[in-house]
């Protein structure tokens, strides 16, 4: 009687089994019937469940700007997915790292794009990065480029390009020394600061300055939105060598 009780509910372990397998089969099936994007976003969400590339990414269905920038031929077709991930990784850090939870009223701005992360660092009146008309940091400007260098620091797959900014309508601080020369001079600063902090010098591929060239989308030419460092972490670079 025992031996019976015993074995009476093996039936239903191998129901469960045989269930198992084939939600595992239909799974695989449905999988296999799937356009490449889907699978390299589900292959994506394994290797790194808890992450989103933006705050507006959900699931593991890429966000529409990714999206597009597949679709559009764009370079992120190239990246890998251990960049990509790295990538995502990195956003979270330095979010958590440089206190961001409001960027519209933030110093600092994290963007995606087809080349990689896009970081600019805003020099506003109210919580300047550099003194005034200087390439001189402030406390609050080493702070910050300091927390910075530590994340990218910890990353070696990426290039990094820095781009200096203004607004327009400043005077020339002198005759031979305007908006040209102080972006430059800005993004050449960020660049003996990164390495100040560990980052590698063989990971800077350029330092230019743009002066009040390259203003920010949806911001009048004047606003001081515009005096900015912008740090590119790019994911082509390796690839288009």
């Amino acid at each position: 009687m025992s031996d019976k009780k015993h074995h009476g509910g093996a039936w239903k372990v191998a129901y469960a089994d045989f269930t198992t397998a084939m939600m595992a089969l239909f799974i695989v099936l449905w999988l296999t019937s799937q356009d490449q994007r889907i699978k390299d976003a589900v292959e994506r969400a394994f290797r790194n469940p808890f992450s989103s590339i933006t705050k507006e990414s959900v699931g593991i269905i890429p966000n529409k700007d990714m999206q597009a920038s597949r679709e559009s031929g764009g370079n992120a077709n190239m990246a890998s997915v251990i960049e990509l991930t790295m990538l995502r990784r990195m956003n979270q850090d330095l979010m958590k790292s440089l206190q961001i939870q409001d960027e519209a009223d933030s110093s600092v701005k994290l963007d995606m794009t087809p080349e990689g992360l896009l970081i600019n660092v805003f020099d506003r009146s109210r919580k300047p990065i550099f003194e005034p008309q200087s390439t001189q940091f402030t406390p609050y400007g080493d702070w910050v480029f300091a927390t910075l260098a530590w994340e990218i620091s910890r990353y070696h797959g990426f290039t990094i390009e820095l781009s200096g900014h203004t607004e327009s309508g400043n005077q020339p601080i002198r005759p031979d020394y305007g908006d040209w020369e102080i972006s430059t001079d800005r993004a050449n600063a960020v660049r003996r600061k990164l390495l100040e902090h560990g980052v590698s010098s063989g990971q800077i591929t350029k330092v230019a300055g743009f002066g009040d060239t390259e203003p920010m989308q949806q911001y009048d030419s004047t606003n001081e939105v515009n005096r900015r460092v912008s740090v590119l972490l790019n994911v082509q670079s390796n690839k288009k060598a």
